[in-house]
């Protein structure tokens, strides 16, 4: 029961950074923008809790799914210092803060984790097998060469290995092996998004080398763990794209979770440390920042969409009225698929599986 609680406490407060994160995007944009903040909401009414401080209501709600930024006279332009008296180009930015700051948060996450000293662990990355046919044996790579590095990058486990395979799916990667028999070469083939069952995207199966492993306590300096930070950002981006992909042209199949779900996840990862619950946190927070940008009604994507509307009429708005009814459809049928989803998610839970096997 006690673990129960502390899973559920772990899971409200990854959202509830999420959430002050995302709409202290829009908070501050519109505060630099001039635009008056009526109240800054954390969770969704009824009200637990308030104190006004300023011109502004900050709020403590029950409901912790989500979160709030009231601005003054989002629809009616006549109003001083309201968001709807501001520019296209103001309001955009705007509504864009929010998903935006969801996406520059993994960037200080991940740089957080590489400061951090945590275990590596070093190992030779043996290739044990290649599959006939495969991109590997294709390349020649045989049985016993050692995996230096793909595309420049330094493997140092075969968690590495998978990791820049999948950023690499479909493209022309080089590998850097080891070959017993005439030392350092390099081979280029193409990662498969389609491998026939158990043979994977290369068509090898690797072990680490016997007598090789080791564990390194490894950290870094600020500077360059922000300089890591920002690639291991874009790489997921890439990784993302490549998961879409894969979906649209059913090499693997579609997965999706809702509030039950990503608790399910969470007290996975949390169970496997703070740094995972970092990383996993990041993750969530890249989903997020992606998920409203998207032109769909009642998110800020669908809202920046009335915007350019608004500019392709060269100034003449969308009826506050048609705004709120596309929204309001919208909204519904977000919470219908929402429920949807949790279902399924319930499902799987009592089924006993887990959206990472």
């Amino acid at each position: 029961m006690l673990t129960t609680v502390i899973m559920i406490f772990i899971f409200i407060a990854m959202l509830a950074v999420l959430i002050l994160v995302h709409e202290f995007g829009h908070f501050i944009a519109a505060k630099r923008s001039d635009v008056k903040v009526e109240e800054f909401g954390i969770g969704f009414p009824p009200k637990l809790a308030s104190i006004k401080k300023g011109e502004t209501v900050y709020s403590l709600n029950l409901v912790p799914l989500g979160g709030f930024v009231k601005l003054l006279g989002e629809e009616d332009p006549t109003e001083p210092r309201s968001f709807a008296s501001k520019s296209i180009g103001i309001r955009a930015l705007i509504l864009a803060a929010g998903p935006l700051m969801n996406l520059v948060l993994p960037i200080i996450l991940f740089s957080t984790v590489f400061m951090i000293p945590h275990n590596v662990l070093m190992e030779q990355v043996q290739v044990q097998q290649v599959a006939p046919s495969s991109p590997a044996a294709e390349a020649r790579i045989e049985q016993g060469d050692i995996i230096l590095a793909i595309n420049g990058h330094k493997i140092n486990n075969r968690g590495d290995l998978a990791y820049y395979v999948q950023l690499s799916l479909g493209s022309e990667t080089t590998l850097l092996l080891n070959k017993a028999t005439n030392g350092e070469q390099e081979v280029t083939l193409v990662p498969r998004w389609r491998p026939p069952e158990s043979e994977g995207a290369l068509g090898i199966e690797v072990v680490g080398a016997e007598g090789s492993q080791q564990v390194i306590r490894q950290s870094y300096s600020p500077w360059t763990a922000s300089m890591l930070g920002t690639q291991r950002c874009l790489e997921t981006l890439i990784l993302f794209r490549n998961t879409i992909r894969s979906w649209i042209i059913g090499a693997t199949t579609l997965q999706v979770a809702g509030p039950v779900g990503i608790y399910q996840m969470t007290a996975e990862v949390a169970r496997a440390g703070l740094l995972a619950l970092i990383v996993f946190t990041a993750f969530i927070s890249l989903n997020l920042g992606i998920i409203n940008l998207l032109p769909l009604p009642a998110l800020d994507g669908g809202r920046i969409v009335f915007l350019l509307v608004e500019l392709a009429r060269r100034g003449k708005r969308v009826s506050p009225r048609v705004e709120h009814l596309v929204n309001a459809v919208g909204f519904a049928l977000l919470i219908l698929l929402m429920c949807i989803i949790t279902y399924f998610d319930i499902a799987r839970i009592i089924g006993g599986g887990s959206l990472f096997k």
